[in-house]
């Protein structure tokens, strides 16, 4: 699915690249908090080039299949280390970055796992990203993505969209900062 809303980007002009977490070097975040400092973070790993490609995209795609009720592990280091797009105030340096999260899922169920897909979207909000959909491939077990046309074709359309200059309307839009009250 990943790969067809790449193809449906590409087809609008967009430059696309694609990444496979499990073949890069991402080390665990060890919470030192010097990137919320210098906006950089102190690992030299392959976080390196993805920061760098994440705030020169105009879109992101994530995908990650779901283990054991949840991203897989590769996909949440990922996510942890993206702490170094906060500042000490806890605000975002990306700017409203559009971001669709992908998922599949052995079980039929396709909302067996709703909740952890919204506090999925929820952390990624607050991390800067407007998230513009989330697909899920259900039952994945029993038929491959592969398989499913009308799915693939959704995502290539979804493709075009995030590569249009209006794309569709964020379903989690960061909200701009509000004075909290004192006591």
């Amino acid at each position: 699915m990943v790969d067809a809303i790449l193809e449906g980007a590409a087809e609008n002009g967009a430059e696309t690249v694609i990444y496979n977490l499990a073949s890069l070097d991402i080390k665990g975040c060890d919470a030192c908090h010097r990137c919320q400092e210098t906006g950089c973070c102190a690992i030299d790993d392959d976080m390196q080039e993805l920061y760098r490609q994440i705030e020169e995209a105009d879109a992101v795609v994530l995908g990650s299949p779901v283990y054991m009720w949840q991203m897989t592990a590769q996909t949440k280091l990922l996510i942890d280390r993206m702490t170094a797009f906060l500042k000490p105030n806890f605000s975002s340096r990306l700017d409203h970055k559009k971001l669709i999260l992908v998922f599949t899922q052995g079980i039929p169920d396709r909302d067996a796992f709703n909740s952890y897909f919204e506090y999925t979207a929820g952390v990624l909000y607050y991390l800067g990203f407007d998230v513009l959909e989330t697909i899920v491939a259900a039952g994945t077990d029993n038929l491959e993505v592969a398989f499913r046309p009308r799915l693939l074709e959704k995502s290539r359309e979804l493709g075009k969209l995030i590569s249009a200059s209006n794309p569709v309307s964020p379903r989690y839009r960061r909200a701009e900062p509000r004075p909290t009250p004192s006591i």
